[in-house]
């Protein structure tokens, strides 16, 4: 699956380089941040670090992908819950990101997110996402 024809997203701000695995209520991803991601030179000079609100748009797109197998609708989020931050993305690190679906309730979808990379786990997210028509 080519991430680019299934999500609305374009750069800059579009953070799936790669689909690796994807089943019927889970997909996996990655994503290596670097110098074309304008936030890192802000974010901090000279010792930069990828923001969380950015890995959990990653997540969130990736939970995108795994809507999107069953509708054109746009998926939204519309909550966010128990978001984890245990280590820190750095420029350059390549990142998994792991969604797996929990419950899917007419067009709402509940789902859990995890970003990791060699060091291990780098933030966790629950969130719930809805489609609607564009």
């Amino acid at each position: 699956m080519d991430p680019k024809e299934v999500l609305p997203h374009r750069e800059p701000f579009f953070f799936i380089d790669k689909v690796l695995d994807e089943t019927e209520d889970s997909i996996m991803a990655e994503i290596t941040f670097d110098e074309r991601h304008e936030f890192l030179k802000g974010h901090f000079p000279g010792n930069p670090v990828v923001p969380g609100v950015i890995l959990c748009e990653a997540l969130f797109q990736t939970g995108a992908l795994l809507m999107r197998k069953e509708s054109n609708n746009l998926p939204v989020v519309t909550r966010i819950q128990g978001a984890k931050f245990k280590n820190i993305a750095r420029p350059h690190e390549k990142l998994t990101l792991q969604i797996k679906l929990s419950e899917k309730l007419a067009n709402a979808y509940y789902i859990k997110g995890k970003v990791t990379s060699e060091k291990g786990t780098i933030a966790t997210v629950d969130f719930a996402c809805a489609l609607i028509e564009e």
